[in-house]
């Protein structure tokens, strides 16, 4: 006790800026009041001031490995990872961290899985640093096996793992799996928590990956996150509209914002060698708006209306309701012969503000000749509706 209480004093008179923190912190350790001990200690590696060098490191090796084991545990492999990010060597860093992971197994406390488990994810994630994927891989393997035996998980503990698997998959250039496993990563994170150039940094690569990503035709979701507002008055703001523009299936923005915004679209290597397949999506999205904007009775549409619409030839409209047939994007029969396609279903998606307008506007002009019909009946036969 008396070691880590000497520490604390002379980290008072070397740092009088922070003497507060410290002499309150002395007054819990002596107290033993633990949970208001890692209450305040959270508060204090969070201060920018302490992050700086390896002030936090010096305080764990110095304090916290006094009582390390008393505090929550989860808490514990939070401040672990806060640390390790502080060593300038990665190896370091991973051999500090499964030092810790060594002390929790050693606990044999309950529920330990979830300290173990956040902990092997910043392992895992200075692995991919360094290169390593396989490692990485196998790490999120094990950590995949370790959550669907969990239940009542901590929200930090499922956003670790998502976080580390969708930046394995960026390096793998796996764009719809960095996509669902990003979006999953914010679903355990307060957006709030995070700062404003890494919310730039997550939204541009969320915006590129559901552009590129594989089967993934619904924008809906990314526009409605607010993460995606950070792109709004930035240089890269032109993405944002592109996003727009496919959620709708609006052709004729995608390529005005192409040619306005072509020379940031060329500096995009992975939009540049994509962009045959770009086109082919926005087209099935185009497709895919010109369905949803008819009444569901009226669902027999000329392959021409298509054709015109898309810019597309009879021959690439089939091919293109082929693929979204074969996506399970739609259902439905085409009929070569009669030249139209009759569409039975669509798939549901999240719809954006102007979409939602006009299916309330079909909805008031439904009701509308509803109540007009109505009237009709009235006046043709009052005396049925008097009694």
């Amino acid at each position: 006790m008396g070691g880590a209480l000497q520490y604390l004093e002379e980290q008072r008179n070397a740092r009088p800026e922070l003497a507060e923190w410290y002499d309150a912190m002395a007054d819990l350790y002596q107290k033993k009041l633990w949970h208001q001990l890692t209450l305040k200690l959270d508060q204090f590696v969070s201060l920018a001031i302490v992050q700086a060098g390896d002030s936090v490191i010096q305080l764990y090796h110095n304090f916290i490995t006094d009582f390390e084991l008393k505090i929550n545990l989860l808490k514990l492999a939070h401040f672990a990872v806060i640390v390790s990010r502080q060593y300038s060597e990665r190896e370091a860093a991973i051999s500090y961290l499964e030092g810790v992971v060594e002390k929790l197994h050693a606990t044999k406390e309950l529920r330990i899985e979830e300290p173990i488990l956040y902990v092997k994810m910043q392992i895992a994630a200075f692995n991919l640093e360094q290169g390593n994927q396989k490692e990485c891989q196998r790490l999120l393997e094990d950590g995949k096996s370790m959550l669907d035996s969990m239940t009542d998980i901590d929200p930090s503990v499922h956003a670790s793992f998502y976080w580390v698997s969708s930046q394995y998959h960026k390096s793998r250039q796996e764009f719809a799996e960095f996509y669902k496993n990003a979006l999953l990563y914010l679903a355990y994170t307060s957006v709030e928590s995070l700062s404003e150039s890494f919310k730039l940094d997550l939204a541009f690569d969320l915006s590129l990956s559901a552009l590129l990503g594989d089967n993934i035709y619904n924008f809906g979701e990314l526009l409605a996150h607010p993460v995606i507002n950070c792109l709004i008055g930035t240089k890269v703001e032109w993405l944002y509209y592109i996003l727009q523009a496919f959620n709708t299936g609006n052709l004729a923005l995608y390529r005005e914002l192409c040619h306005v915004h072509g020379a940031s679209l060329n500096a995009q290597p992975a939009l540049v060698v994509n962009q045959k397949k770009l086109l082919e999506k926005i087209n099935i999205l185009c497709l895919m708006e010109i369905i949803f904007s008819r009444p569901s009775e009226d669902r027999t549409i000329p392959l021409s209306i298509i054709a015109e619409q898309t810019r597309l030839s009879i021959k690439d409209v089939e091919y293109l309701l082929m693929k979204s047939l074969s996506v399970h994007l739609i259902e439905g029969i085409i009929d070569q012969v009669e030249g139209t396609v009759h569409v039975s279903w669509v798939q549901p998606r999240v719809l954006g503000m102007p979409q939602i307008k006009s299916l309330r506007d079909r909805l008031d002009n439904w009701l509308g000749k509803v109540h007009t019909a109505l009237l009709s009946v009235e006046a043709e036969t009052p005396d049925l509706v008097a009694s």
